[in-house]
Order: C-alpha cells, then structure tokens, then sequence
C-alpha cells in the first residue's frame, strides 16, 4: 500500500453557498478565474491587493495531494515576497545549491547554485507544490481581513462558457444545483487540461516527447543522504535510462525514474514494482512511499495567451517538460507581468491594447523555457545512435575537462526572464551600464541599510535614483511615479548591479520589478515618453 503523508489534502475554501446562486440575473463581476491551483490563487491575490474585486471559481475545495511541482526559483520567490507569502515559503523549504551529475557510477562534476552575496532569498528551495499553495491561500485570507475583495468558491464547477462582446457568461454547477454568472475579464488558469481552453475550441502548439518518467516521493528512515541534486545518466543500478534524487521538506525525498515510452502504466505504478526501481537504486534502506505519478514531457502553448477579454496564464497557457522547473516558476511571471496590467485597465489609467503586452511578453518568455525546455529533454533522452553517442562523448570529457562541462544539460533551471526588444521597453542611455540591467530585464536585489532594494521597490511605477536628483513624484496621465533615492554607496552590492561603469543613474522600473529604460540622469521629457509606451499609450 503506498501511504500520502503529506497531510496537505483538506479544504480551504469549502463549499458555500453565494448571493449569487439567488439572484434572478446572473451578477456581473470585474474579474473571474477560472481554476484555483496556485496560478490561479496568486491571480486573485495581486488583483485584490489592488482594490479590484475578484472572484476564483474551482471544481474543488483546496490543494490536492501528491507534490507535483517541487522547485521554486529565487525570482518566483521574490514575487512571492511582494504578495506577502514569500518569507513562510522560504522558512519551509529547502534550500539547495550543490548539484552532482553521474554516468554509470562515475561521478562526471559538480556544480553549486548558491547565487553571489546580496539577495534576500536563494536561488532555489525545495517546496512541494501544496505547501506553496496553502501559503498563498493564507495569504488571501489575510487580505481578505483586511478588506481585499477576494472571493474563492469551492465545489464551483464551470460547465460552460459564452462568449460576449464586453466579458463572459459562465455556467456553473454546485452541489446545490447551477448557477450563472458573468465577468467583464476571464482568467484561464485551470492547468494543462483547461476545460476553458476546450470550450473555446482552442488548442496547443508544439511537441509531445516519446518517453515516460516515474515519479516517486519517499520518506526514508535512515536519511543519510546529503541535501543535494543528483542526476545519473545510465545509472549504474539500472533503474532507469536517467534518475534525479532530491530532498524537500518533512523528510521527503523526489525520485524520478525515466523509464521509457512504451510501458504499461497501471503496471509500472504498482507498489512492488515501484519498490523494485527504489531498492536497485538505495540498497538496503528502509522507507515510506508518499506519493506516486507517470508523467509524460510536453513542450507546448496556445498560440496566443488573450483572446478579447478572456486571458489565459500558467499551464493552461503553455507547458514544458519538468527539467528546469520552468512550470510553476514560468506560471508565477505570467501572473506577475498580467496583474498590473490589468489592474490598470479595469482602473481607467491604461486602454485595453496594453493588455496585448501581456501576450507578447509572456509568449516570448514560454518560447524561451520551451527552447530550454526541449534542449535538456533531447540531452537527456537521446532518439538516436548518432545523439546518445555524442551525449556520452559529452559526459565523458565533462569528467575531465571543464570546457566540456556547459555542454551538460541535466535542466538546466529557471531563470527569469528578459523581454530583449519588445514593446513596452524605452531607450537605454546609462552610459556604461550593466548588462543585467538593460530594459526588460527583472530587477536583481540588493541589500540595504533598512532592508532589500525589491521590498523598497513594491509593486507600482518607480523612478530609481543612484546619486541623480529628480523630484519625488512624477505624474502621467494619472499614473504617479514615486522616486526612490540611493546613494551609491548605499550598498556594496548596488554599484555592480545598476551602475557598472557609469557615475549615476535613473532607472524607470515597472510594478513587476522589470526596467523600462535608464538615463545617466534625470530627463523628464525622456522619462514621461517611456513612461506613456510601458502604459501602452504610445
């Protein structure tokens, strides 16, 4: 028998009966998600923090079992910290840095994560996916106390969409019977099966891999392994063509199997065997099976994340093979990039057309994870002679020599991303300045006196300053600026990060945190223009 220890599994936000299911009419409302897994949560939660009312429908009452997703990145964490919730994810997890890469029983290199000096959060924790979820819905709970206008109905499931000119009209069931609503703005974030997606007639692009990897999550009673990421190549206790080991919260550890395309799922999944896989690889180590699961690698999108008034985000939008944790953490930075934007179209402050920013943006961001994504699948699961000849020459000389050693691609993990080029972004007129800064990149932190830069940064439209004068506020249309001043020497870390070769510097930075545009100094002509265009106004 495989036993859930994990204990996550209980309703957060049971059943309810609404107003709504009274009313003769269905209740028009600002906003509806469709889908309350954690994309779907940290939705509502942005646009709640904003004072926009929001209602979340879900077809259950809370955060399902198993761990599903279990690798969070630093710049998911630090989105995170802006909601509120990122500090209790960070105290739970695990924080890992060391990575070791195996072929057959050779050790080939290690690598370590631990990012520079300088950050609030690691580049990584460990954290199953319903711990995360449970944090962002206390967090919602929070808000709600404190008058955030969020609802979340459980056992409301949407049966069908229509729809309008100016929204939609959903139909839902309840175990009280169905019921109708209708939102000027649908959010789809109902995962990678989307029922939304489906009643839309609309479908993914891209490419399904021929090969199964077997996920086991096991608690071991004598936990002498160390709290790093292991990857093995071959294995050398042939438990699979591939297997990755790492540790998560409670004890519990991630194996993942690949165990090839043409299995007999049902077969493989049966506790015996499963138990067969775990003690080639482990010996003779006594341990619990938690949770078990067969997934398959997908590297797909819908061509286009808005249709009208109907949005779609998370794996309902795109999906990738799990190498690299580009899931959940790719589904927070939709979330991040679509909040504000929203929040300042239904605020009269931007018109609609910003919102096809959004689709620009977080279509080039899924095309960059799914590029990455179908690199390290095609290294790791080789479709031919010629490719698993050249992946093992690879490995052989990444045992020797380090030149050989980027060539190694075991995930390679999530980074945020950058918008090169796209609409949104201003001029880039900081003489000297570093490249990891340019326009459309995310803001990296950096400690101060009273804290860190992005705590200071929050979530609105600011101008930074690094030994520049410029005023305090700034106006646009209705859309206020507030500066945020730093010396230079306001941190060891500031100069490298935002001045580079210059001797100051403004920074126009959006409220998701990424850059607009940089001067040398201030220009108010220069600095409204960008302004306007990362409104969608020019």
């Amino acid at each position: 028998m495989i036993h859930d220890r994990y204990q996550l599994a209980f309703k957060l936000y049971p059943y309810e009966r609404s107003a709504d299911q009274d009313s003769e009419t269905p209740v028009r409302h600002p906003v509806v998600v469709m889908g309350g897994g954690p994309i779907g949560i940290a939705t509502a939660l942005d646009l709640g923090l904003q004072g926009i009312p929001v209602v979340v429908l879900d077809d259950h009452e809370g955060i399902g079992q198993g761990s599903r997703a279990i690798c969070f990145a630093k710049r998911c964490l630090e989105i995170a910290d802006r909601y509120g919730c990122g500090e209790p994810m960070l105290d739970k997890g695990i924080v890992w840095n060391l990575g070791k890469v195996f072929h057959d029983d050779r050790q080939v290199y290690e690598f370590n994560l631990l990012p520079e000096e300088g950050h609030k959060f690691p580049a990584f924790i460990n954290l199953q996916q319903p711990y995360f979820e449970r944090f962002i819905v206390e967090r919602v709970r929070q808000a709600q106390a404190a008058g955030a206008p969020i609802e979340i109905r459980g056992k409301n499931r949407v049966d069908e969409v229509e729809i309008l000119e100016d929204g939609a009209r959903l139909q839902i069931a309840t175990p009280e019977g169905p019921y109708a609503i209708e939102a000027d703005w649908l959010i789809g974030c109902d995962g990678a099966s989307s029922p939304l997606r489906s009643m839309m007639g609309l479908d993914f692009e891209g490419r399904v891999f021929e090969d199964s990897f077997l996920i086991a999550d096991i608690r071991m009673k004598n936990d002498d392994f160390p709290t790093e990421r292991w990857f093995w190549f071959e294995p050398h206790f042939k438990s699979g063509a591939s297997t990755l080991l790492h540790k998560q919260p409670d004890g519990v550890w991630r194996v993942d199997f690949q165990i090839g395309w043409d299995v007999d799922r049902k077969h493989e999944l049966q506790e015996e065997n499963v138990r067969a896989r775990l003690d080639a690889m482990l010996g003779d180590v006594e341990y619990d099976i938690v949770w078990t699961s067969i997934y398959t690698f997908q590297c797909r999108r819908m061509k286009q994340f808005r249709h009208g008034r109907v949005l779609f985000a998370g794996d309902a939008a795109h999906q990738v093979s799990p190498f690299g944790a580009r899931g959940a953490n790719s589904g927070m930075q939709d979330v991040d990039n679509l909040g504000w934007k929203l929040g300042m179209v239904i605020k009269g402050q931007a018109p609609e057309t910003l919102l096809n920013s959004y689709d620009e943006e977080r279509v080039f961001g899924a095309d960059e994870n799914i590029l990455n994504s179908t690199r390290a699948t095609d290294f790791i699961t080789p479709k031919s002679k010629i490719s698993h000849t050249f992946r093992n020459a690879v490995l052989d000389l990444a045992e020797h020599h380090a030149f050989a050693r980027p060539l190694v691609n075991s995930g390679r993990l999530s980074v945020p991303c950058t918008y090169d080029g796209l609409s949104l972004n201003g001029p880039d007129a900081l003489t000297g300045g570093p490249l990891r800064t340019r326009p459309g990149s995310p803001c990296p932190d950096a400690p101060l006196a009273d804290g860190f830069l992005l705590n200071r940064l929050g979530g609105r439209f600011t101008l930074l300053t690094i030994d520049a004068e410029a005023p305090e506020t700034l106006d646009e249309g209705g859309v206020v600026v507030d500066r945020l001043a730093l010396k230079a020497d306001s941190s060891a870390q500031l100069p490298e990060r935002y001045l580079g070769d210059a001797k100051s510097a403004v920074y126009l930075i959006r409220p998701d945190q990424h850059v607009v545009a940089r001067w040398d100094s201030f220009d108010e002509t220069a600095i409204r223009a960008a302004l306007r265009r990362a409104c969608g106004k020019e």
